[in-house]
């Protein structure tokens, strides 16, 4: 009787735990669909206009996938007032990178500088919200005057830009964007150059940006296109932190960094002559400083005796080393030299300064 009575008050509780394992759970609550809050937004002011940019969300608050357009908000505040729309609606994809440029107002654009957050919120078909975005806060307010006369000038050091000189204290931002298409394979190797960036910025601090108002861009390579444009950039400091005020930015010039330029002249050409007797080689050796050019080919020698004009002694193909051994000489005769240095691209200097030497007769 016991084990009967255990077997049916084991039966009874198996029972009671199936009957819970088919029970329906408590309902969810359905989705409101709000897409998460954009949390990457950025914002650059250049003269009146302002620049956003921000990632759309994939998921909603649920973590599910979006699947359709995304009603796109933008607000601006300033100071502490109300957040005022910065334009209509729009529909966005989810996952796109996303760009908004707004145009101030005339009362944003004058008097002394003041923060002007922008927000972004995203909206479900309903209208309804997850909340606004980070704040991306520019400086409202009177912005620093054109870049006017901004042109461009290719030498051996780089690339050297000039504009008019300004009356303010501004500072100078100069963008450059590489126009020449990179190589859709690159080379590579030990010695291969890293790829250029595509938009670089040099900033020129306010008070190199004075006169003569001009800026070196030694980063170039040659062989390459550049645009370049130019902007005064004022340095504001509200509330313990540093925020810019950028003007607008002046038209587009185009550069191409063609490499012209012949190398340095080489310096230091001594001539020793070296005859001997016995028989021995009857020579002059020449020797010079080396010249410090990434495109340097090697140098070319010339010499001259009494009233004749120079002559080329060295080979068709570049010397490599700065020295040249020249057995080409008589005992008793005066001979002088001079030499050039020749680049990769068959650029030649103008000649060295000379250097004279006589062959010690026997």
């Amino acid at each position: 009787m016991a084990a009967i009575a255990l077997t049916a008050g084991l039966t009874a509780a198996l029972g009671v735990g199936l009957s819970g394992c088919g029970t329906p759970a408590a309902p969810m609550p359905p989705s409101l669909n709000l897409p998460d809050r954009v949390s990457d937004l950025a914002a650059v002011r250049a003269g009146n206009q302002v620049a956003l940019t921000w990632t759309m969300p994939k998921k909603n608050t649920d973590k599910l996938l979006l699947k359709s357009d995304v009603t796109v908000s933008v607000c601006h505040q300033l100071n502490s007032g109300g957040c005022d729309p910065a334009g209509a609606d729009f529909l966005l994809t989810p996952g796109a990178d996303a760009t908004f440029n707004d145009t101030l107002p005339a009362p944003f654009t004058a008097g002394l500088p003041r923060p002007l957050s922008y927000f972004v919120e995203l909206k479900n078909r309903n209208g309804r919200s997850a909340g606004l975005s980070n704040a991306a806060v520019v400086l409202a307010g009177e912005a620093p005057a054109p870049v006017t006369g901004l042109t461009a000038e290719v030498r051996k050091s780089g690339i050297v830009l000039r504009w008019t000189p300004g009356t303010d204290a501004a500072a100078i931002r100069l963008q450059r964007k590489l126009h020449t298409p990179p190589p859709v394979k690159p080379k590579e190797g030990l010695l291969t150059p890293p790829p250029e960036t595509i938009d670089q910025s040099l900033f020129v601090e306010a008070a190199a940006a004075r006169p003569p108002a001009r800026a070196l861009d030694k980063d170039i390579r040659f062989g390459q296109t550049y645009e370049y444009r130019a902007q005064r950039v004022a340095r504001v400091s509200l509330n313990g932190q540093t925020f810019e005020l950028p003007g607008e930015l002046s038209p587009p010039i185009r550069v191409d960094a063609q490499d012209i330029f012949p190398p340095a002249v080489p310096l230091g050409l001594a001539a020793v002559a070296t005859a001997q007797g016995n028989g021995a080689e009857t020579a002059i050796d020449l020797s010079w400083q080396p010249v410090a050019d990434v495109t340097l080919a090697g140098y070319a020698v010339y010499r001259r005796e009494g009233p004749v004009g120079w002559q080329r002694i060295s080979p068709a193909q570049p010397v490599v080393g700065p020295a040249f051994h020249d057995t080409q000489v008589q005992p008793g005769h005066a001979y002088t030299y001079a030499v050039t240095a020749i680049d990769q691209l068959g650029h030649e200097s103008a000649r060295s300064a000379e250097a004279s030497e006589t062959v010690p007769a026997p």
